[in-house]
């Protein structure tokens, strides 16, 4: 029980990546508040965690607009008392080609995918600040490394998140805060699942271990960078990519 007694805000948390988190870190003891804007996602992650001895209550909110992001943030910590790990996980798409792009698909996807991970930073660092103690990890993607076609929005908000967490890590060290992020690459989800099957070849060929990741795998090493075990480690990028973007 490696986080027993810490608090874990997780945004995105309906299914996913963020619900496989979710899990991770309520099997390890952590009091987990849940946040998406699909309740009945949620109220399922809920039912399951406490079906499982754990203790988890859901927030809607949506990450990209700053007073739903304060309300939920103040709710969260008047119903735990306090909040020692943040993962901003929420995220969207809107792929196409520049060209095709338009202004309303960039400004969405820049304002969940990064605007809001700053958004719940913003709203929870003090009480983080007041006990001196915290964990930021950031989701970002292996794109956000090596780049992507037809997806220039997604991959600026997931490298903008790597640029985030290097700052915050810096600015927040000398108050006991680490913040680190992890790079997943192709995780099967049901969003990955609906891809046309040339497309999953592909990136399947560009994976040195040839097999495609799990949210599990993804959930396993944020439940590491969020324990004790990693207190030495801050502003750090970690890929889940079976060697993708090596």
């Amino acid at each position: 029980m490696h986080l027993k007694s810490r608090v874990a805000v997780i945004t995105g948390a309906g299914r996913g990546i963020g619900a496989a988190i979710a899990k991770k870190l309520a099997s390890h003891g952590a009091k987990i508040a849940l946040v998406d804007i699909d309740e009945n996602e949620l109220s399922a992650r809920k039912k399951e965690i406490i079906s499982k001895n754990g203790d988890a209550e859901y927030f809607l909110c949506d990450v990209s607009n700053w007073d739903e992001v304060q309300t939920t943030a103040d709710a969260i910590v008047e119903k735990f008392g306090k909040v020692d790990i943040l993962v901003n996980n929420a995220g969207i798409t809107r792929d196409n080609l520049i060209m095709r792009m338009s202004p309303d698909d960039w400004d969405d996807v820049l304002s969940v995918n990064l605007k809001g991970a700053f958004l719940f930073i913003k709203s929870l660092v003090r009480p983080m600040m007041k006990n001196r103690y915290g964990k930021i990890v950031n989701i970002s993607s292996v794109v956000g490394i090596s780049g992507n076609p037809a997806q220039a929005n997604y991959v600026s908000s997931k490298a903008g998140l790597i640029g985030l967490t290097k700052s915050v890590a810096k600015e927040l060290a000398s108050r006991g805060i680490r913040c680190n992020a992890v790079a997943p690459g192709y995780i099967e989800t049901e969003m990955t699942k609906h891809l046309p099957q040339k497309v999953i070849e592909n990136f399947l060929a560009n994976i040195p271990l040839s097999i495609p990741g799990s949210p599990e795998d993804v959930a396993e090493v944020v439940m590491f960078l969020c324990s004790p075990e990693s207190d030495y480690i801050t502003g750090e990028v970690i890929r889940v990519d079976g060697g993708m973007a090596m």
